[in-house]
């Protein structure tokens, strides 16, 4: 994150993660998922919005729930931070002995490495990624909370 100049935290960017990974989420489970309390979780919330990168939203259903969303900038950014990831597993992988570089070994024990550690694939995060924006749009019946207004 700091080669991107972004002045996001540790703990904001595994926010942004659990974002792409698990789609929109109830500020509760957003904590859970971060192993903090719902307080510290939506403190954190309320520096991403402040940088525009997550969007509060509620259901018109249960308007007691807040729900937290990648923005644009948001997405933008983590796809970033994980290009520049890859590149340096990439150059990681080039200063490795040639006969050490199997491709598909490598491959076979990073993909093993992050099930183990209960990641998606890089495969599967991008997938994720890919999607993020568009289930972040198809929740039924979003309303702004603040403006009380269909997102829609």
């Amino acid at each position: 994150m700091a080669r991107l100049d972004s002045d996001v935290t540790l703990s904001q960017y595994r926010a942004l993660v659990s974002l792409v990974s698990l789609g929109p989420q109830r500020t509760s489970d957003l904590a859970q998922e971060l192993g903090v309390a719902t307080s510290t979780a939506t403190r954190l919330a309320d520096r991403l919005v402040g940088k525009g990168l997550v969007v509060r939203t509620q259901r018109r259903d249960d308007l007691r729930a807040t729900w937290i969303g990648l923005t644009c900038d948001g997405k933008a950014l983590l796809g970033q931070a994980m290009k520049l990831r890859r590149a340096e597993i990439r150059a990681l992988l080039r200063s490795l002995p040639t006969g050490e570089r199997n491709g598909r070994g490598v491959t076979t024990v990073l993909n093993a490495f992050a099930e183990v550690a209960n990641e998606p694939t890089e495969e599967d995060w991008w997938n994720r990624w890919q999607r993020c924006d568009q289930s972040a749009s198809s929740h039924e019946s979003l309303v702004d909370p603040q403006r009380g207004k269909a997102l829609r």
